[in-house]
């Protein structure tokens, strides 16, 4: 940061642990997206720069081993059939959230084009395989966005649910749509799926003559949570056609190469969220499919497909799909038959997640992809770019110079039913003779995990002095149906659980305790916890229930109040599905489950974090626990960030993300520092 920084941003400079947010967010190199040319002999990607000066990061495009787009935020690269242009979106424009398309001459003459400039961003661009298209999602505004400010717009009529959604705010009255252009710009862009109902992703048929797309069309789509894929035709005025019946939720279609078929990621039971997405593959020329009428590639491995980087399958020829799977805190490549006569196989092993990948080739030698492209991070390394199992990107190395190293380990439950996976990350400067305080981490969701990847939360904490513990219980992802299902609530009418609150504090309790018996170096008398989200929960529910197990708690972007969440939320209405009966049902279930129950009990520090803008888990969760906490005299520090939403800690400002570590090292530094004799002066610190 230079000198002239302002004064806001330099006051938090002062923290003790300044230079621990710096090291590890600003100047932080990624990678994403990588594509294949169609003759396999060269690889676009996507790298991203994270900057604390500019607030924000820079995002461009690669080919091979040098950039070939200037930025700022340049995004999606896909290669034209021939192999002689590269598309991608770019957010240079000077509107609010204008975008544009360009295509990129790759080994021929020609210059950069703009094909398409739209006023609401650009997603998911795909080009048709006869070359002439371009087909893309953006949103439409209504007419109310043409206005000069609130004061003049009209008032909104909300009609559904999910009409508002962590991140992108309205978005019933900006429907998300598939749009098509002519790849030389020579035809401007034309809207195929007008109306009030969102659309996600493209994937064109081999003919050039339609797109398939996921879309929820249907009267009842916001209550019984379906998402469809539909067939939409290039031609004008065409009606989008349903392939599926209602009973699913579609995500990543992608068309065989012979024309036939269409893969995607699919959840096969709406009445979980817990279920582990599957691999399904229906015929282009289905009419309605019922979940009964899909072939699950992947239904051999009882892991979940739906994976949060945002990858879905990938034909690598009309008989065999590659996709990534959760297993365990690692993330792996996969071949799959299409039509699900053999068991998944891994293409890839090892502590690690494959976060994304590109193949092309077909198969090769010894049943693997003639050539896979993979993004993968590790505990000590952000994610680079490996082409047939080789790295071939560097930008991490300097993050990976200053990263600590993990070691996993199982915690038995306490019921015998098995074993957690759980991770334990030394602190800086270590020495084995030494104890340290220790941050027991819990994950958002429930249902995801935590892993073989680059956390940067466990690195700064180990870097401030601490020892970080983290895990999986019961409720996460990356295990089988059973355990990703176990918490649901008891009066569920399919698959009855413990409930939130149950099990997973005990699993949390007994990953806990096994690092304090396994690792002498864990100061049992010095824990803190913190977590975000469920995660959030969990910290004010064990604060409430189990506070004489720790020193101090940190709840972030939580939940506190249940029956207010289905009230407040983005996804209000979908908490049904993970508790098994609605809150107007059963008020009591949710009652007795939220903890805001305990903060009588509550009678430990506790720090509270939250988003303004926090639509997922709106911020009247922590004012409800503050105002408690306050008015019943505890000890409790809380603070709001401003512009930020509930991925305050993934995708905030630069300059928010460093502020909310300082303010988090600081405030467990303080509670957590060890006691020292009355006339020895002030506290230690952390170690």
């Amino acid at each position: 940061m230079s000198n002239a920084e302002p004064a806001h941003v330099r006051a938090f400079r002062e923290s003790p642990h300044a230079s621990i947010g710096l090291d590890f967010i600003d100047g932080r190199v990624t990678v994403a997206q990588p594509a294949f040319s169609p003759d396999g002999a060269h690889v676009a990607y996507v790298v991203a720069t994270a900057s604390v000066g500019e607030n924000k990061p820079t995002v461009r495009v690669w080919l091979d081993d040098q950039p070939v787009t200037a930025g700022p935020v340049d995004t999606n690269p896909t290669w034209s059939p021939d192999g002689r242009h590269l598309a991608f979106t770019s957010r240079r424009g000077e509107g609010p959230g204008e975008a544009t398309l360009h295509v990129l001459p790759v080994g021929v003459p020609g210059e950069v084009r703009t094909v398409a400039t739209m006023p609401d961003g650009i997603d998911s661009p795909q080009w048709s395989p006869d070359g002439r298209w371009l087909a893309f999602t953006s949103r439409t505004r209504d007419a109310r966005y043409e206005a000069p400010d609130d004061s003049w717009r009209s008032p909104r009529k909300v009609e559904r649910f999910f009409s508002r959604l962590n991140g992108e705010n309205w978005v019933f009255d900006r429907p998300s749509h598939v749009h098509v252009v002519a790849a030389d710009g020579t035809v401007p862009v034309r809207n195929l799926t007008p109306g009030a109902h969102e659309h996600g992703g493209v994937a064109w048929t081999a003919d050039s003559s339609a797109v398939v797309t996921t879309a929820s069309r249907h009267d009842t789509w916001d209550t019984d949570l379906a998402t469809d894929l539909y067939l939409v035709p290039l031609e004008v005025d065409a009606e989008p056609r349903c392939l599926t019946g209602h009973d699913l939720n579609c995500a990543y279609p992608v068309v065989s190469p012979d024309g036939t078929r269409v893969a995607f990621v699919g959840i096969h039971d709406l009445r979980s969220l817990a279920a582990n997405a599957r691999i399904g593959v229906i015929p282009l020329d289905a009419d309605g499919a019922s979940v009964d009428d899909v072939t699950w590639a992947s239904l051999d491995l009882d892991r979940t497909f739906g994976v949060l980087t945002g990858q879905g399958p990938v034909w690598l020829d009309d008989d065999h799909l590659v996709a990534v799977a959760e297993d365990r805190g690692e993330q792996h490549a996969y071949l799959l038959t299409a039509d699900g006569s053999q068991s998944p196989r891994a293409l890839t092993s090892g502590a690690k997640v494959v976060a994304q990948f590109d193949v092309t080739g077909g198969l090769g030698a010894g049943g693997h992809p003639a050539r896979l492209a993979t993004v993968e991070t590790t505990i000590e390394r952000p994610a680079e770019l490996h082409l047939d199992g080789e790295r071939v990107t560097a930008g991490a190395d300097a993050m990976a110079a200053r990263a600590f190293s993990c070691e996993k380990f199982a915690a038995p439950t306490t019921d015998g039913s098995g074993e957690i996976d759980a991770w334990i990350m030394r602190p800086a400067d270590f020495d084995p003779e030494q104890t340290y305080p220790v941050l027991l981490n819990v994950h958002g969701g429930p249902f995801t995990q935590y892993g073989e990847f680059f956390f940067d939360e466990a690195q700064m904490q180990a870097a401030a002095g601490f020892v970080v513990v983290f895990g999986n219980p019961r409720g996460s992802s990356g295990r089988d149906t059973e355990w990703g299902q176990a918490i649901l609530g008891p009066k569920h009418p399919v698959t009855p659980g413990t409930g939130w609150g149950s099990v997973d504090v005990e699993d949390v309790l007994a990953i806990l305790d096994t690092a304090l018996d396994r690792y002498p170096f864990c100061d049992r008398d010095r824990v803190g916890m913190l977590g975000g989200s469920y995660g959030g929960f969990m910290a004010t529910t064990l604060a409430g229930r189990h506070g004489d197990r720790f020193r101090a708690f940190c709840s972030e972007r939580a939940v506190n109040n249940l029956p207010a969440l289905e009230h407040n939320s983005d996804i209000a209405t979908v908490f049904v599905v993970e508790h098994g009966l609605s809150h107007l049902e059963d008020p009591e279930e949710y009652s007795a489950r939220s903890p805001m129950r305990w903060v009588n009990d509550i009678d430990k520090p506790m720090l509270l974090i939250h988003s303004e803008e926090d639509w997922r888990t709106p911020i009247n969760q922590a004012e409800e626990l503050w105002i408690a906490l306050k008015l019943l005299g505890k000890e409790v520090d809380f603070y709001r960030f401003p512009g930020e939403n509930h991925e305050l800690s993934r995708s905030g400002s630069a300059i928010h993300r460093v502020q909310r570590a300082e303010i988090i090292l600081d405030w467990f530094a303080e509670k957590l520092a060890a006691e020292t004799p009355a006339d020895d002066g002030a506290a230690a610190g952390p170690a």
